[in-house]
């Protein structure tokens, strides 16, 4: 059956319903729906946090898209009246193309939304968390919002959850005023809380992180090099167009040297977004499967045992480097 929320007000000893709804008092998805889900987040569930609205997919924009407590992706679709079965569909083409999203596009997502990097927003949000075990999009969470929901669609997700193990679940917010005129929001979900927090644990990946170089012939060490620097992801375009020719002209270089270089070319607005940029390269030469980025890029920890720094191409990986940006 669907879930339907009804809600009494109590005048003089009586229950006197109330029956205003989104759609009913003029408000809309965008203007009004939106704004509140962003003034307390926690509405849509306590292990949630938002990191960025309206986010371009290769089906149409999402909603909002946010980020669980175990580093999975939370995909959100909002309806100011009644969730229809189509969303359902139009939430898992939504995810079946975030499941290809790469941790660094999840970060600009996060900074152009919140101005906050996404590792200082989830440690800011989730204080109990270790942000270095924390894998990102291992895992993609559906949730759906409206004011009621269709019998089907209920009976699908009830049957998704219970049988496949699969992050959906239905926020049914109720809106409705009280003759004085303020407005309440009520809310239930579909799925207890502590079911769904239980399965997204159990989802649970950690990356692992590696400093140890890679040992392939130059065959394939240029084969995975070109394959890498070809995608069409942020830090892997940054590399190609700005860390790597930087090395090839100065040889070895600092990070503060790097920013300012970055800043030079315009591949940041300034030395703080620099940083920034750069902490995301860092982290892609950790990654333990990148271990052909580690073969041809040099780095030490001079100052923190967790910050790279002093880069260089070795020098007998030079001229592969040269023959692959040249091309």
């Amino acid at each position: 059956m669907a879930s339907e929320i009804k809600t009494w007000e109590i005048v003089d000893g009586k229950l006197v319903p109330l029956i205003s709804s989104l759609v009913q008092d003029g408000k809309k998805e965008k203007e009004d729906l939106e704004k509140w889900i962003k003034s307390n987040p926690q509405i849509l569930g306590e292990d949630i946090v938002i990191i960025g609205e309206q986010v371009s997919t290769g089906s149409g924009p999402l909603d909002f898209i946010g980020i669980d407590i175990n580093g999975n992706v939370v995909i959100i679709e909002l309806k100011r009246d009644m969730i229809p079965r189509e969303a359902l569909a139009q939430a898992i083409d939504y995810a079946s193309d975030v499941a290809n999203w790469d941790v660094d596009r999840f970060r600009e997502i996060c900074q152009k939304y919140s101005n906050k990097d996404l590792e200082e927003l989830l440690q800011e949000r989730f204080d109990e968390i270790i942000i270095d075990d924390l894998a990102i999009n291992q895992t993609q969470r559906i949730l759906l919002v409206g004011n009621s929901i269709e019998d089907s669609l209920s009976r699908m997700i009830e049957w998704l959850s219970d049988n496949f193990s699969i992050g959906i679940n239905v926020v049914v917010l109720n809106y409705s005023k009280t003759k004085q005129g303020d407005a309440i929001l009520s809310r239930m979900v579909m799925i207890p809380e502590e079911i769904d927090t239980q399965k997204a644990k159990s989802k649970k990946f950690v990356i692992e992180m590696s400093n140890e170089p890679g040992n392939y012939d130059k065959d394939t060490l240029e084969i995975k090099l070109r394959e890498y620097l070809s995608k069409s992801l942020y830090s892997s375009q940054r590399i190609k167009d700005y860390f790597l020719p930087i090395l090839l002209a100065k040889g070895q270089v600092t990070r503060e040297e790097l920013k300012k270089e970055f800043v030079k070319l315009k591949a940041a607005p300034d030395e703080s977004q620099a940083g920034y940029f750069l902490s995301l390269i860092s982290n892609q030469l950790g990654h333990k499967w990148k271990d052909y980025l580690r073969q041809v890029i040099y780095y030490d920890f001079p100052n923190y045992k967790w910050e790279k720094d002093n880069f260089m191409i070795k020098k007998e990986y030079v001229d592969l480097v040269k023959k692959i940006l040249t091309k």
